[in-house]
């Protein structure tokens, strides 16, 4: 129950750090009009999108790089045994 809250905890941190590095744009309107409130979700939207397409970029280069070796391994394998 503790870890649960805890990793809430971090996940509120963190989406409050990455929704505030946006307020520089949107503080220039008045926060109780409907556009103060679209420009937040637009940001919000920004860069939870742009964090997601981090992370299937990142989980792609890994899979790659891992499975390439992986593949070179069973390469020389496949190469020993059919030169026997």
């Amino acid at each position: 129950m503790i870890q649960k809250i805890f990793l809430f905890l971090i996940l509120v941190i963190g989406f409050n750090n990455i929704a505030s590095s946006e307020d520089l744009k949107c503080d220039q309107i008045k926060k109780f009009s409907t556009k103060y409130m679209k420009c937040k979700a637009y940001s919000l939207k920004n860069k939870s999108v742009s964090v997601g397409e981090n992370f299937v970029k990142d989980t792609k280069e890994f899979q790659k790089k891992t499975w390439s070796e992986e593949k070179k391994k069973w390469v020389k394998i496949k190469e020993k045994i059919t030169d026997k």
